[in-house]
């Protein structure tokens, strides 16, 4: 603890008006789940199913909100020094690279680690209402958030070394996260059983990098030994993944970290006819990377341009590659779409599209929405908007129309599967309609919801937190109401919370099993309309008040 690294993270975070709400908010809503399964009478349920249903929904929860909160810390530790430029002073001063990782690895984890040690008291109620035993439940599942953490950590400072600001920091952070605990479940979930052993074997044997089969083993069965070889296969892989991120982080903190060897590259315009013409052929002209741009157009909102322009993903050559990834899984919900239709219904596979792009929304977005005004302020460039001509609604404008065009572009990649499936069952077109209406109300809401709370911080990292936090309870949160339908809420709550939540309205209508009984998707659609109506007030509202001369 000598380490003065340490001391400055932590003390920094905990200084924050920020850390204190969430703290606060995180222990009332951890303790607001336990007290409302408390048994209101002198009889306990000897069974145990109360206290398991409990520490079911609060293990989701702090798994769910590890994975939101963890990252953010660590994706930004690295790359805020570098921009700022006191990294160079903390590599010159006599601390080695292993001493700033360790540093900044204990300081990154310190206040996620807190959070943990405030959720033991729900953890101790849950073991006093019965059912649940401390040494194969409890422990197993903190040891298993522990673990998360300390992954997650070391992936968000390696990526904190390699990117040059803390928007891609964040935006790479989670996308890594995402994929190692959620994506590589869905090819074992997904393999029909006329495949070879050997293939099934491979594919269960990526499952089990996530930590979400290991969390359901110990919450549902509560042995360990019954799910003994998924934990060690997480382990072994959460170990390999540590290793290899922390070797690589303390190689990159040296002078190194300030290189970019990468060649700039020539103008396409300025080379010779048979190069113009080469690329003009490979890129199709207007994917080509190092084609000089036109002018900002008479019409055109120069905001809007200098974020396309100022963006990795605003620039044409890498919008066809997300365009292509998304074109790639659309036909694999193609081939999934028809064979579901042979080997189940047809519902589930609707179902499963309207998860993945409602996942598209819910992980890009705040992404790239989350830094619109937190970063023009947060590095300075927010005076050279003052000083523009442009109104708080021509910065909005632009803003917002920036991170809208990328993601329609990508919500339409993905459409292929709707097409399959209205030739297979051409009666469901109404249904196919009012989800596609939803998912567009869900963009809006996403990128209007996030830009308003990018414009009430001065920090990225805090506003893209913030943002995933908000994002996971409103999809999230509610699911976590639905699971409890049969025990902790009533069938009012439950459809209460339901009417609030665009994914499971839009379920309902595609008849998914378990919210087919919903018919909330028009009570969604105003729902939607009105916090996307009080978010641009918002937004428009803080733009203006931070364009004025001070």
């Amino acid at each position: 603890m000598s380490n003065p690294i340490i001391t400055r993270e932590c003390v920094g975070q905990l200084r924050r008006p920020a850390a204190l709400w969430m703290q606060i908010l995180w222990m009332l809503a951890l303790a607001g789940m336990v007290v409302l399964r408390w048994p209101h009478s002198n009889r306990v349920d000897l069974s145990g199913d109360q206290a398991r249903e409990v520490l079911a929904i609060f293990g989701w929860t702090l798994l769910a909100g590890f994975m939101v909160i963890v990252p953010a810390f660590p994706a930004a530790s690295i790359v805020t020094e570098k921009r700022s430029g006191t990294l160079a002073l903390l590599l010159n001063s006599p601390l080695s690279p292993w001493r700033i990782f360790i540093g900044k690895f204990i300081g990154s984890i310190g206040f996620p680690l807190l959070l943990l040690a405030i959720s033991l008291p729900e953890a101790v109620a849950c073991y006093v209402m019965g059912g649940v035993s401390i040494t194969h439940q409890v422990i197993p599942v903190y040891l298993l958030l522990l673990v998360v953490a300390i992954e997650a950590t070391a992936i968000g400072l390696y990526v904190s070394t390699r990117c040059q600001s803390v928007d891609a920091a964040l935006r790479l952070t989670y996308a890594i996260i995402f994929t190692l605990f959620i994506v590589t479940l869905i090819p074992a979930r997904f393999t029909p059983h006329s495949a070879p052993p050997v293939v099934g074997h491979v594919l269960r044997l990526i499952a089990t990098i996530s930590p979400i089969p290991v969390l359901h083993g110990l919450i549902a069965t509560g042995r360990i030994s019954g799910g003994a070889a998924n934990i060690r296969h997480f382990l072994i892989a959460a170990a390999i993944v540590v290793i290899i991120c922390s070797l690589l982080t303390m190689r990159r903190l040296g002078q190194r970290i300030f290189d970019r060897p990468r060649e700039s590259g020539k103008i396409t315009d300025e080379r010779s006819t048979q190069v113009r013409a080469y690329r003009r052929l490979m890129y199709l002209w207007f994917f080509d990377p190092q084609r000089r741009e036109k002018l900002t157009g008479r019409f055109s909102n120069p905001v809007m341009v200098k974020e396309f322009r100022a963006s990795r993903f605003g620039r044409s050559s890498w919008m066809a590659r997300l365009v292509g990834i998304c074109l790639v899984l659309s036909i694999g919900l193609m081939l999934a779409t028809a064979y579901g239709s042979m080997q189940s219904s047809g519902h589930l596979m609707g179902g499963l599209m309207v998860v993945l792009q409602i996942a598209i929304i819910a992980l890009i977005t705040p992404s790239l929405a989350a830094g619109l005004i937190s970063s023009e302020i947060q590095t300075g460039s927010w005076q050279l908007l003052q000083m523009t001509p442009l109104s708080a609604v021509s910065i909005v404008t632009g803003k917002l129309l920036s991170v809208i065009r990328t993601l329609l572009l990508l919500l339409f990649a993905t459409m292929p599967g709707y097409l399959v499936q209205l030739l297979i069952s051409p009666q469901q077109s109404h249904r196919i309609v009012e989800v596609l209406v939803s998912l567009l109300l869900t963009t809006m809401l996403c990128v209007v919801g996030t830009a308003a709370i990018s414009s009430m911080c001065r920090k990225t990292a805090s506003a893209t937190a913030i943002a995933y936090a908000l994002i996971l309870a409103l999809f999230g949160g509610t699911l976590l109401v639905w699971l409890g339908r049969e025990s902790l809420f009533s069938p009012g709550a439950v459809s209460m919370a339901l009417r609030l939540n665009p994914l499971a309205a839009a379920l309902g209508v595609m008849g998914m099993p378990g919210f087919s009984h919903l018919n909330v998707i028009h009570w969604n659609w105003g729902f939607m309309i009105v916090l996307i109506i009080l978010s641009l007030i918002l937004l428009t509202a803080r733009t203006s008040q931070l364009t004025r001369a001070r």
